[in-house]
């Protein structure tokens, strides 16, 4: 053996050596085909443990140290969508630059070593800006997403042929050398396909046809597709799928989306999903002969800019998962799924196979046992009693199962994991404030736009217009604007009573301005998005202005037809006149997209827009329609960074021209029916997402990430674009700071 000296075995090529050591798998050809047990990776059969991290709701800078983190964590392949809205937002014209450069992100994976799993869709639904469609697709005449006619199709294949081009000239499927195993066409359309006819199957086999004509070399899936055609595999999605069974004999059971958490909408309450029953869900699917299990999501992530769906989906993508928004691991709940998985692992030869036996050991109470030729044997034991805990005798020894728990035995003998015994250390999480400052001083310059039309409008309508269909996503921001004129003669002029404007929305959120004056918002939520407007308004006599700022908060994402779902103002009128009620419904409307800032970039860095900035060192509180720019220095440390807007209404923020994204510090609804938040959270027993609800009366979200990787060493133009008004003053940037408990 040659000796290795140290002028050669230099840190940089140590580095390279390890990453190669590390990746070598990775990098082989393998084939990847499977049958009623489990996959087989080059001929190997292969036990997968997901992750699912989504590309653009992180950076790349963060990309390898949340893979390396899943990895840490005990997974052993990472799982993302494709988000065809992201790569293609005109028409033929793509995009894979920053936070969309899915062929970075892919061999970021495969340096890690591990699996890539690779839903091209390319619908994905996931809470994302119309569940990943290009919105200008929903104006080519004719087609109807998600359905069998043939302007849908041909883009929907156009797009999906462009992807898998790209990554095989990149080498990144399985049989290329690359890390993609297995690929996802279509999502959960199982659910919606009865609604679209006979029309809805045909799209359906006519998806799997498409797909597997694209000869990537790997198997394609359907999630929640019961009439999945035998050339792709059924999958699950679910908070349980143990008892799941693909639609034909002969495919694995694999479970595509298993939530260890939960999404949040604008006003609603933090969802809570506790360790202890996601891993009981874990442990209870592998033991009942499922072999690929994707937790979606594993980091959740951030919705920048515009990108989150619902409607009111929150900028946070946090999902409550093993690794939080900001990308450090969730403690106990990444610790205890690691001690998990790889208690699992210690069984894989036994469950991919070995010969499976059931044995019932009480009610509730049964054993999964897997033996192989030699004697060797692996089991689990379960207890399902949600409420009671259990002593049992498997082979001649005697076992405690907690309520709700599932015990793994890898050689049928030695308990070495219980679900609901967590051991794993836990953690405390601050956020720790800091001002806003620079090195030159502190200056904020302002900007503050005038309500209504500026300049001259785009149209005038005497009827309501829809709100998407105007704007057809390119801004949140409609103006509807129009004028009465008000007798001196009227009565509440003369008692000093006040009219009543009514309005009555589609959705998604209202700002009223009479005569410039700001005088209130509405708001639709998350469970129900139309609104209706009741406000005491002042009128002056002679012409009086209506400046009406509607606004959505992400399109909706998922359900049949969910593309022609409206938004926007229906119905306007004005009670307590001296003629009774003035319906201006179909008055003359004059209509102006988007804001004034948006049309001027001022949310570029550097970019003044040709209006009058007042510089001042105490910018104005409560004021609407106001943009703020401030230069700020780095906060001081290296933890994750989020900004704190308590103290501002709602709008958008910028830093250095990057989308923070939409803020709302809206509080939490509190005292629904049966919706109540939880004092304590019991594990035991099926979950929902309205069993652990905490943060009531709380801001449904205060802080905001931003991504380390933004900041320069010096000269950060943070940018605010405030609807309502607030005090810019009490803007901070908080630490995220994690301590082991």
């Amino acid at each position: 053996m040659k000796r290795v000296t140290k002028s050669i075995a230099s840190p940089a090529i140590l580095v390279v050596a390890m990453v190669f050591l590390c990746s070598w798998k990775a990098i082989e050809t393998a084939n990847v085909t499977y049958d009623h047990r489990s996959l087989s990776i080059g001929g190997r059969r292969q036990l997968i443990i997901s992750a699912a991290i989504h590309y653009p709701r992180s950076v790349p800078a963060m990309w390898p140290s949340l893979v390396q983190t899943a990895k840490e964590g005990g997974c052993n392949a990472i799982e993302s969508y494709v988000f065809w809205n992201g790569h293609e937002p005109s028409p033929g014209k793509y995009y894979f630059g920053g936070r969309y450069d899915i062929v970075k992100f892919i061999k970021t994976v495969q340096q890690a070593g591990m699996h890539m799993i690779l839903r091209i869709g390319p619908f994905v639904a996931a809470e994302w800006n119309y569940g990943g469609v290009p919105v200008w697709l929903h104006y080519v005449p004719g087609t109807v997403f998600r359905a069998d006619n043939e302007p849908w199709k041909h883009y929907m294949e156009s797009f999906t042929t462009y992807i898998v081009n790209l990554l095989k000239k990149e080498k990144l499927f399985a049989p290329q050398g690359g890390p993609i195993i297995l690929s996802q066409v279509e999502n959960e359309y199982g659910y919606y396909e009865r609604d679209y006819g006979e029309g809805g199957k045909r799209y359906a086999q006519w998806s799997a046809s498409m797909a597997v004509s694209q000869n990537i070399g790997v198997p394609w899936m359907m999630c929640q597709q019961w009439d999945a055609p035998s050339t792709v595999i059924s999958t699950c999605n679910g908070f349980y799928c143990d008892q799941f069974t693909p639609n034909t004999p002969d495919k694995p059971k694999i479970w595509t989306e298993n939530w260890p958490g939960w999404f949040k909408t604008f006003g609603g309450r933090d969802p809570h999903r506790p360790a202890e029953d996601v891993a009981y869900s874990v442990a209870r699917f592998f033991q009942k002969g499922g072999s690929v299990h994707n937790y979606y999501m594993y980091h959740g992530g951030t919705n920048f800019g515009r990108t989150s769906g619902g409607p009111f989906i929150t900028t946070s993508y946090d999902y409550e998962a093993p690794i939080d928004e900001y990308g450090l691991p969730r403690l106990p709940k990444w610790g205890h799924l690691k001690n998990l998985h790889k208690a699992i692992m210690l069984s894989e030869n036994m469950l991919i196979s070995g010969q499976h036996q059931n044995v019932t050991l009480g009610p509730l109470v049964e054993a999964d046992v897997y033996t192989d030729s030699s004697g060797s044997c692996s089991a689990f034991l379960s207890n399902a009693d949600d409420k009671n805990d259990k002593t049992v005798v498997f082979r001649n020894t005697s076992y405690h199962l907690p309520a709700w728990s599932v015990s793994i035995l890898p050689d049928c003998k030695n308990e070495i994991f219980n679900t609901a015994k967590v051991t794993a250390k836990s953690s405390k999480v601050d956020m720790l404030p800091e001002d806003l400052k620079s090195s030159s001083g502190l200056k904020w310059q302002v900007f503050s736009e005038r309500p209504g039309i500026w300049g001259e409008a785009d149209f005038v309508k005497n009827e309501l217009v829809d709100h998407i269909n105007t704007t057809k996503d390119t801004t949140d921001y409609l103006w509807y604007t129009t004028s009465i004129t008000v007798s001196k003669n009227e009565e509440f002029l003369k008692k000093g009573s006040s009219p009543v404007l009514f309005v009555e929305s589609k959705g998604h959120t209202l700002h009223v301005f009479i005569n410039k004056v700001y005088i209130g918002t509405a708001s639709g939520n998350g469970t129900h998005v139309p609104f209706k407007l009741k406000k005491s308004v002042s009128f002056k006599a002679g012409e009086n202005n209506i400046d009406l700022l509607s606004m959505t908060v992400g399109l909706s994402n998922a359900g049949s037809f969910y593309e022609w779902v409206p938004a926007g103002l229906t119905s306007v009128s004005i009670e307590g006149l001296n003629s009774g009620t003035l319906n201006l419904t179909d008055s003359k409307w004059s209509y102006k997209l988007g804001v004034q800032g948006e049309h001027l970039g001022l949310f570029k860095p550097g970019n003044t827009g040709d209006v009058k900035w007042t510089v001042t060192t105490k910018p104005p509180k409560k004021q609407p329609l106001t943009w703020y720019k401030v230069v700020i220095d780095p906060p001081s440390g290296t933890e994750p960074i989020g900004l704190d807007m308590i103290s501002m209404g709602k709008g958008m923020a910028w830093l250095n021209g990057e989308e923070i994204g939409r803020y709302w510090p809206r509080l939490a609804r509190k005292n629904y029916p049966n919706d109540e938040c939880s004092k304590e959270c019991d594990y035991r027993g099926k979950f929902m997402p309205d069993k652990c609800l905490t943060g009531c009366g709380e801001p449904s979200q205060r802080w905001y990430h931003v991504p380390r990787s933004w900041f320069k060493s010096s000269g950060n133009e943070l940018v605010i674009f405030e609807e309502t008004g607030g005090n810019p003053m009490k803007i901070k940037l908080s630490r995220r700071k994690v301590s082991l408990v």
